[in-house]
C-alpha cells in the first residue's frame, strides 16, 4: 500500500487528479471503496497538526557560518534565519509582498519617501517589544558599510531613517517605486537595537527560538509561543538543520527517515527519487541560476575580448541537459530571465560558437591555460560542469584547468575572492534588485568586479521609472550591456529541486522564491508520523 499511500498525497498536493488516482488504485487491484478511505486519510493529514520535530538536510553550511544575518551567504543561514528571524516584509507566491513586522507602507508621491507602519505587540525571542527604533537600527546597520552586509547594496539609496511613533520614514536619494521589495530581502531580519549590540545573539522575532547554534554541523530552534502570527506558523515543537554537505548523506538520511527534507536533489538521480515510496521531488522553475564568475578588473578577464571567448565558448545546451537533465532553461549571461516582471524580449540568445571564440580569443593576446576553481557546493553537478566548460573551451583552443576546491571554506575563500569560479544565485524579487545586489559598483556581492559607470547610472534610473514600458526599456539596455561587456557567464537557469518525506509531512507548498518553501518549510510544515 506505499504505492497508493504515495498517491494519495500527491492528490492532496494537486499534482494529481482524484480521477486519475482512483484509476491506478485499480490497476492495483484496490477497490472504489478503500480507495476513497485512504483519500480521506490523505485529506486529514493536510490539516495543521501541532507537535513532533521535523528536521532538514540541507547543502550549504560552513563551519565560518554565523547567526549575524548581515553574513548570510549559503543555503543553510538561509534556511535556518528563516525560523528564527521576522522580517518587514515576504515575497509572496505570485510574486507580491505580504505585510509582516511593516503592517502598511507607502511611498510618497515622488516615490522619495517610505512610511512604514509598524505592528504593534510583536515580540522578540528575549521578551522584549519590537518597536519602530529596532526597524530603523536594523535597516541604518545593513546599510553600514562596516557591517559587511549582504543587503549594503541595496540600501544604498538611503538617505535618512527615522522613527517616529509607531512609524519608521525612510528618504531615498532617488525615487525607488519598489523599495519594498527590498525591504523583504532575508538579510534584514529585525533584531533588537537593529543588531548593533550582539548581532550573533539569534534573536528576532520569528516562530522558533535559537537552541542550538554548531556551524558546520547542526542548528536547531525550539517553538516560541508568543511568536504574533498564531495562524501560520510554527507547528513543530522543535526544528533541527543538519548540515549535509554531500548529496549521498543527504540522500541516504532521508531514506532512512533520518531527516524530512533534503534541498538540492542532483537532476540525474531525480528519476529515481521519483519511484522511491514516501518520497515526493518538489521542483520549481524560478529566477536562481548558476552562474560562472570572472573579476573583470582582474588579469586575464580584464580583457573585454577573452570574456568574449570564454562566453562563446560555453555549450550550453549540453549543459542544460547534461547536468540539469533539462530541470532549467539556457541563460544568456544576464541574470533574470522570464520569471522576471518586465523581462526584456528579443534579445539574441548566445550559442556555442567555436569559430567566434577561436576569433576573439586570438585577438585577446592571451595564452597558456586558464585556472577554473569549482566544488561540489557551487551546485549540483558543478564539478561536471567544470569539465564540460573545459571539454568545449578546448574545441575553441582555449585551454582550462579546473580545480576542485573544498566544500568547507569555498563561500569564504573561493566565492567573490578568486577571480574565475562557478556560483549560485537564488535570483531577488525584482530586476532593479538583482542588479543592485551583485552588479553594480559599490555592491558587496558583484562577484565578477563589473563596475560599469553607465549600469550604475541605469540602476538608478530604472528605480525612479514610474512608466512600466520606459522602466522596461532600461531593463533591456542593462541586460545588453550586462551580455556583451560584463564578467557573467549564465550557462542556465535552475529550477529548485527539493525532496520531501511526503508519508512523514504535511503543508508542503513549494514556492517559486526559493528552495524549501522560501525556507519556510520547517516552520510551515507539520509532522504526520
Amino acid at each position: 500500500m506505499s504505492e497508493l499511500d504515495f498517491l494519495s498525497r500527491r492528490v492532496m498536493t494537486g499534482q494529481l487528479s482524484r480521477r486519475d488516482f482512483l484509476g491506478r488504485a485499480a490497476a492495483l487491484g484496490v477497490s472504489a471503496a478503500f480507495a476513497n478511505t485512504m483519500l480521506s486519510s490523505a485529506a486529514q493529514a493536510q490539516s495543521p497538526v501541532r507537535g513532533g520535530i521535523l528536521r532538514a538536510g540541507l547543502q550549504g553550511g560552513e563551519s565560518t557560518n554565523s547567526l549575524d544575518p548581515a553574513l548570510n551567504l549559503s543555503q543553510v543561514p538561509f534556511n535556518f534565519c528563516k525560523q528564527w528571524g521576522e522580517f518587514l516584509f515576504r515575497l509572496t507566491r505570485d510574486g507580491g509582498l505580504e505585510n509582516r513586522i511593516a503592517e502598511e507602507a507607502g511611498p510618497s508621491s515622488d516615490a522619495k519617501t517610505w512610511t512604514m507602519k509598524i505592528r504593534q505587540g510583536v515580540e522578540f525571542h528575549n521578551g522584549k517589544t519590537v518597536t519602530a527604533e529596532d526597524v530603523a537600527a536594523t535597516i541604518e546597520r545593513h546599510a553600514d558599510k562596516n557591517s559587511n552586509s549582504g543587503a549594503f547594496g541595496i540600501l544604498g539609496n538611503v538617505d535618512t531613517i527615522k522613527a517616529s511613533g509607531n512609524e519608521v520614514v525612510i528618504t531615498l536619494k532617488e525615487p525607488d517605486a519598489e523599495f519594498n521589495y527590498l525591504l523583504a530581502d532575508y538579510h534584514l531580519l529585525i533584531q533588537p537595537n537593529g543588531g548593533k549590540d550582539n548581532p550573533t545573539s539569534g534573536i528576532s522575532a520569528g516562530p522558533y527560538k535559537v537552541t542550538v547554534d554548531e556551524p558546520g554541523i547542526r542548528y536547531g530552534g525550539k517553538r516560541f509561543e508568543n511568536f504574533w502570527d498564531k495562524e501560520h506558523m510554527g507547528f513543530a515543537d522543535q526544528v533541527e538543520i543538519i548540515v549535509m554537505n554531500d548529496p549521498t548523506a543527504r540522500m541516504a538520511a532521508l531514506q532512512s527517515g533520518q531527516v524530512h527534507f533534503i534541498n538540492r536533489v542532483e537532476p540525474k538521480i531525480v528519476d529515481l527519487v521519483k519511484r522511491l515510496p514516501g518520497v515526493s521531488i518538489e521542483n520549481v522553475s524560478g529566477k536562481g541560476y548558476y552562474p560562472i564568475n570572472m573579476f573583470c578588473d582582474t588579469p586575464p578577464f580584464d580583457n573585454k575580448d577573452l570574456r568574449m571567448a570564454l562566453k562563446l565558448a560555453v555549450d550550453r545546451e549540453q549543459m542544460l541537459q547534461t547536468i540539469l537533465r533539462g530541470y532549467g532553461t539556457v541563460g544568456n549571461d544576464f541574470p533574470v530571465n522570464k520569471a522576471y516582471p518586465l523581462f526584456p524580449e528579443g534579445i539574441e540568445q548566445r550559442v556555442f560558437d567555436p569559430e567566434k571564440a577561436a576569433e576573439f580569443y586570438k585577438k585577446s593576446g592571451h595564452s597558456g591555460s586558464i585556472l577554473l576553481r569549482t566544488s561540489d557546493v557551487a551546485f549540483p553537478g558543478a564539478i561536471d560542469a567544470a569539465q564540460l566548460f573545459q571539454q568545449s573551451a578546448a574545441k575553441c583552443g582555449i585551454t582550462i584547468e579546473v580545480r576542485r576546491e573544498p566544500g568547507d571554506g569555498y563561500w569564504s575563500e573561493v566565492w567573490n575572492k578568486q577571480p574565475f569560479c562557478l556560483s549560485y544565485w537564488g535570483g531577488r524579487a525584482t530586476q532593479n534588485q538583482m542588479y543592485t545586489t551583485g552588479y553594480t559598483s559599490n555592491a558587496d556581492w558583484n562577484d565578477t568586479r563589473f563596475k560599469n559607470p553607465q549600469m550604475d547610472q541605469m540602476v538608478v534610473a530604472s528605480r525612479g521609472e514610474l512608466d512600466e514600458e520606459k522602466r522596461k526599456g532600461i531593463y533591456r539596455d542593462m541586460a545588453v550591456l550586462m551580455r556583451d561587456e560584463g564578467g557573467l557567464i549564465v550557462p542556465f537557469f535552475n529550477d529548485f529541486m527539493d525532496a520531501v518525506a511526503t508519508n512523514k509531512v504535511g503543508g508542503y507548498n513549494k514556492h517559486v522564491a526559493g528552495e524549501l518553501m522560501d525556507g519556510y518549510s520547517l516552520a510551515e510544515c507539520w509532522a504526520t508520523a
